[in-house]
């Protein structure tokens, strides 16, 4: 009767926990609350300096003291709530899967539905739950129906796997995948919009953006992309894997079609979860990228049908929505706009230091790409790591070459110090190599 009574009580509270944001309530909701409100009356951009402040989000996380990780851009670490969620579900699912697996977990998936759609700005109708941006993408990339010679525009600079599902595509069914090239960074909206609209032929049907090119963190103006494009009678896809969780907008309000991203980025959801968002009115048209028994319902639910998954990661997402939003999107949005622009400005005017990301706040936010003259993307990625242990990532893609260095929210000022004054070394270093050997000629 005990070992009963203890059963029901952790079931109980467990449903609890799913229905609202337990562990979050538990470890972090009231530092959060009193840090915010020693800085509400700041604006975003005034709190974004406020180290007292940040000093307490930094130890929500539990990354490596050794490693300054600035490549957040590929994957975010979880903060130790969303970590503790995962574990403790997974532990929970072990004990009785097929119990607490398919009776338990999953009954928190409309709860977390809910959550997501709040933070998208939408209706819960929208939004299906999945494991990453490039399944969200592919869903709708491989599930409207295109006819032989039908045409889709994207870039040269979107993500890599955007790109061959669209040229796999063409490849199956006859389509015309057709790419334009930017030269990064661009600060003119109209340039373009004007590129995409001058790309549009009557044959047209669809327009894949990149909210945030992952490459430079160049933000391209997807309101006014989408705007033109309907105008024209054309669908927009928008990928969204490093926008979501980073800007303060509103999904509808982008005016897109179909929008897929990747929630183990900016908002530092489990690794391995993703979110699709789909206009309620295109969603019957969309076939599943995994089969349903209704293939055709406009039930946003049909996009879900994986079968077992991971029902920890999943839940672990209501967590890390809970971490956000108890900093506030535009808050965050500003400190980690606040950081990249705090190295960034700083190495600037180094000679021989060049950044490829515009500075102005409309055209960037967390990250940005430099290079040193003399070096290879590579080389600089190495000489980082092996040298002061600051992980970034160095990028070889189309016309872009560069190392990508993207902080986040627990990212502090004095590793961003660490990082300045490597590139000054290292660019005075290879400087001074470059004089001896052009003196020695």
């Amino acid at each position: 009767m005990e070992q009963r009574r203890s059963f029901l009580k952790k079931v109980g509270a467990l449903s609890g926990v799913i229905a609202g944001y337990g562990i979050f309530n538990e470890l972090n909701a009231a530092n959060f609350s009193d840090a915010a409100n020693k800085i509400n009356h700041l604006s975003p951009i005034e709190a974004a300096t406020n180290e007292d402040y940040w000093q307490v989000i930094q130890q929500g996380y539990t990354v490596n003291s050794n490693i300054i990780n600035l490549n957040n851009g590929g994957v975010s670490p979880s903060p130790r709530v969303v970590q503790e969620a995962v574990e403790r579900y997974n532990s929970l699912s072990n004990q009785a899967p097929s119990y607490y697996m398919w009776r338990i977990l999953d009954q928190g998936r409309e709860p977390l539905r809910k959550k997501l759609a709040l933070l998208a700005g939408s209706s819960a109708e929208e939004i299906a739950i999945n494991r990453n941006a490039t399944e969200a993408l592919n869903t709708v990339i491989y599930g409207l129906n295109f006819n032989k010679g039908d045409e889709i525009i994207g870039t040269k600079q979107d993500y890599p796997n955007m790109i061959h599902a669209w040229n796999q595509r063409a490849l199956r069914d006859g389509i015309v995948y057709k790419q334009i090239s930017f030269d990064f960074p661009i600060e003119n909206d109209d340039a373009i919009v004007s590129a995409f609209e001058k790309a549009i032929t009557p044959k047209t049907k669809l327009l894949h953006v990149t909210h945030i090119i992952n490459w430079v963190g160049q933000i391209l103006p997807v309101q006014k992309i989408c705007a033109m494009a309907e105008r024209k009678g054309v669908e927009v896809l928008v990928d969204g894997a490093h926008s979501f969780g980073l800007l303060d907008f509103n999904v509808p309000d982008l005016g897109c079609d179909y929008f897929g991203t990747s929630l183990h980025k900016f908002l530092s959801a489990p690794i391995g979860s993703g979110m699709l968002w789909i206009k309620k009115d295109k969603i019957e048209k969309v076939w599943p990228l995994i089969c349903a028994d209704k293939p055709n319902s406009s039930d946003i639910r049909k996009f879900e049908n994986l079968g077992t998954r991971s029902f920890p990661i999943e839940q672990g997402i209501g967590e890390a929505i809970a971490f956000h939003t108890a900093i506030g999107s535009k808050r965050k949005e500003e400190r980690i706009r606040y950081l990249k622009n705090y190295w960034a400005t700083k190495v600037k005017n180094v000679p021989g230091v060049r950044i490829h990301t515009s500075l102005k706040d409309g055209y960037s936010c967390a990250i940005a790409g430099v290079t040193i003259d003399g070096l290879t993307p590579a080389e600089l990625d190495q000489q980082l790591f092996a040298k002061y242990k600051i992980h970034t990532v160095g990028i070889v893609w189309e016309n872009i070459r560069c190392v990508r260095v993207t902080p986040h929210v627990y990212t502090r000022p004095a590793d961003l110090d660490v990082l300045v004054d490597a590139i000054t070394t290292i660019a005075s270093s290879t400087y001074k190599d470059s004089s001896l050997i052009k003196m020695q000629r």
